[in-house]
């Protein structure tokens, strides 16, 4: 017997699946998101040489948006943490995107151009910009072990391959190292709706023990959770996250732990990390034996080590990953 609850949900059903639909929606390629979601074409830095501000804007599904005013520039351009950052909401419009804090601060997008209105000074006009990072493509030096060049995946555990790109499926180096600079190439998707963990969540384990976190947290606060954070022992200098789709990276020079004669470990790994040709984190010491949800368990040894690239249930993609050992 269908009780009326039931029925009604029966009923309800087509409606409730197609919200939830859209709430996930994901975009793996740039040209099929502008094509299908116009708030991707919005979403983005907006920057002017010598502008006292830039602005970095984010799409939430459904036409909603944030903005973040930052004084001086974009992170990489000008803006630094301690510097002002504002946070205004907006939504689309006949004519593009508005948002509005009150009579201060006023925004308004058309096409690529976005207007900054500032309480009883001029407006300034600021040009969508698609930054790339200055690594973007680096040719592996003489004496460096290829881990990924889209051809194969035969220096990989569980490594699956789509378009030439490696997947995040949880997979292991074959090589192992010691002391060592990485080079890796990631791209996070689009999923407007999602949000925090959920955006776009990967990560690359040095040693398979410390991870630094892959995420979609463009214009985010920076955390150690977020991309670019030490996942669980330290935060970004800089938030250097370019929006979703946009290919990014990680440059990584990592100096593994110090042991004794008697393998007694003496002094704790440590790694200088550059994303998108950015240093956010310098001579960092990795003062534990693994990070959160590390494939590497137990005390360290005097040993090389695999990296690993974590699946976190998102579609995140790696090419160009390549490691020159330093010893």
């Amino acid at each position: 017997m269908i009780t009326k609850t039931l029925l009604a949900l029966v009923l309800l059903s087509p409606a409730l699946l197609a919200a939830d639909d859209k709430k996930q929606s994901t975009w793996i390629d740039p040209q099929k998101a502008s094509k299908e979601d116009p708030d991707f074409s919005y979403q983005g830095e907006y920057h002017k040489e010598g502008a006292p501000y830039g602005v970095q804007v984010v799409a939430l599904g459904g036409g909603k948006f944030e903005a973040y005013i930052l004084e001086g520039g974009l992170p990489g351009l000008g803006w630094e943490k301690g510097k002002e950052r504002i946070k205004l909401s907006g939504e689309t419009s006949k004519n593009g995107v508005q948002f509005d804090s009150g009579k201060k601060w006023g925004i308004a997008i058309a096409g690529d151009t976005l207007a900054l209105n500032v309480y009883k000074n001029a407006a300034h006009v600021l040009k969508r910009i698609e930054r790339k990072s200055p690594t973007l493509g680096a040719d592996a030096p003489k004496g460096a072990t290829i881990l990924f060049d889209g051809k194969n995946v035969a220096q990989w555990t569980n490594g699956q391959m789509e378009n030439g790109l490696l997947k995040s499926t949880g997979t292991t180096s074959i090589p192992k190292f010691k002391s060592c600079q990485l080079h890796l190439e990631f791209r996070t998707p689009y999923k407007p709706f999602a949000r925090g963990q959920g955006r776009g969540n990967s990560g690359v384990y040095f040693g398979g023990r410390w991870e630094t976190q892959v995420l979609d947290s463009f214009a985010l606060d920076g955390k150690m959770n977020e991309c670019g954070g030490i996942y669980s022992i330290a935060e970004p200098s800089v938030n250097m996250c370019l929006p979703p789709l946009t290919w990014q990276t990680y440059d990584v020079d990592f100096t593994a732990a110090k042991f004794d004669k008697d393998g007694k470990r003496t002094a704790w790994p440590r790694m200088t990390v550059k994303l998108n040709g950015v240093v956010i984190h310098k001579d960092q010491e990795l003062n534990k034996d693994n990070t959160t949800a590390a494939p590497g368990k137990g005390p360290l040894k005097n040993e090389a080590l695999p990296v690993f690239l974590q699946n976190h249930g998102n579609p995140v993609f790696f090419r160009n990953i390549w490691v020159l050992p330093k010893e």
